[in-house]
């Protein structure tokens, strides 16, 4: 399916479906914080009800992304999408805390089944030239729903705190439906049948974690990790931070959420191609982990509202840059692994999923600024070790020609 040019028509659908999940992610954002308060949570409680979505995500992700390979994209798509839903109405309905626990455990499943699948669709229909166009555009999607979901969630919280929920569950089973109907399978049938009947065992989670390790391409999957940390870090304890610090309502931080994911947005879907091709993937990681460990530390100056907006938007931008760039670099190393390294994308992800909220909980119940001195930390990191990559995979391509002169 692959060609020169961009395969619009079922990339839209993907990104249509993508945006409609994201809505609901999006609704319950500002709200979440006053919602927690119903059942007497702390800010452990709510990291460590993030992490567990991580969690079933991560022991799931290498499973979905081999499933993805052998019985299609479509079908992981769609049942990822519909358990999401099944979470957010849980979630909605619960009157006690094992409740939303559950709701989160199966959110992470649909989210494992859901968002490999997706990577390894659009890898299907697009080039190592429009590779990275590709994956901005379908990033764009998933910020778009962001950039929506709040500002919505916040009027809707008027009605109940329970509301948004519902209506996250509503939207997530009508993108459950839309990818039924309009999604096209883009894996042959001969090309799922060569992976069912491969005599490759699947190894357990943790040999593949081995196996990760020895690739080429581990050090991506590392920062894939240190991103989704940051990333998970900042936005688990956002509400709660700005809530108890400045006593922000969730007005306020559906504007900044709403206002920062925006830029994200009108960067990945206008500017990411022009800026991969213009610098490179390798400069723009370690450029937007600089500036994102910064923003990270900025947002301790100051309580006035417009500095917080301007600070998060800043992060937004840098972290949205940084998704696509590391996930172009990712696809074009995996060759014929695409499903078994988005597999392995996902899994790194929820790892980050699952220790971000759950030290940011901790470690805001021990004083309120720890969490963001601790991303920033986290993201330095993160360029030291992409610098040092960059030097010695630069160092190995040059010792490579010098061999074959």
């Amino acid at each position: 399916m692959n060609s020169q040019k961009l395969n619009n028509g079922p990339l839209l659908i993907l990104m249509v479906n993508m945006f409609i999940a994201m809505l609901g992610i999006g609704l319950i954002i500002p709200v979440l914080p006053k919602y927690m308060q119903l059942f007497g949570a702390t800010g452990a409680d709510l990291g460590y009800l993030v992490a567990a979505f991580g969690l079933t995500q991560f022991l799931c992700s290498p499973i979905a992304g081999e499933w993805s390979d052998k019985y299609g994209r479509k079908l992981m798509i769609w049942t990822g999408l519909g358990a999401f839903a099944l979470s957010q109405l849980i979630f909605a309905m619960a009157d006690s805390m094992w409740l939303l626990y559950v709701s989160r455990l199966i959110g992470g499943m649909g989210a494992a089944a859901m968002i490999p699948s997706m990577m390894a669709f659009v890898a299907d229909i697009t080039t190592n030239e429009n590779r990275g166009k590709g994956m901005g555009l379908l990033g764009a999607s998933m910020s778009l729903g962001f950039v929506i979901g709040p500002g919505i969630g916040g009027f809707l919280a008027e009605f109940g705190l329970r509301v948004p929920f519902y209506v996250s569950a509503a939207v997530a089973g009508l993108a459950t439906i839309a990818s039924l109907i309009f999604l096209k399978e883009t894996l042959s049938h001969e090309a799922q049948m060569e992976a069912r009947n491969s005599q490759k065992k699947r190894e357990n989670i943790f040999k593949q974690f081995a196996m990760s390790v020895k690739a080429p391409y581990f050090v991506l999957l590392i920062l894939i990790f240190t991103l989704t940390f940051g990333l998970a870090n900042f936005e688990a304890i956002f509400g709660l931070y700005v809530d108890k610090k400045y006593s922000y309502t969730p007005t306020d931080i559906s504007i900044i959420i709403t206002v920062g994911a925006l830029v994200g947005v009108i960067i990945q879907s206008m500017f990411i191609d022009k800026l991969l091709k213009r610098f490179g993937e390798k400069k723009l990681m370690n450029a937007s982990f600089l500036i994102a460990a910064l923003s990270f530390l900025l947002m301790l100056l100051s309580g006035s509202f417009w500095y917080t907006l301007v600070t998060s938007s800043i992060f937004f931008v840098f972290t949205s840059i940084l998704r696509p760039a590391i996930n172009t670099l990712l696809s074009k190393m995996a060759g014929q692994e695409q499903g078994f390294v988005a597999g392995m994308n996902n899994a790194y992800m929820s790892l980050g999923n699952i220790v971000g909220p759950t030290l940011a909980g901790i470690l805001f119940d021990v004083h309120v600024n720890l969490p963001y001195v601790f991303g920033a930390v986290i993201l330095l990191g993160s360029l030291v070790m992409s610098l040092s990559w960059n030097r010695r995979t630069a160092s190995q391509k040059n010792m490579a020609t010098a061999v074959q002169r």
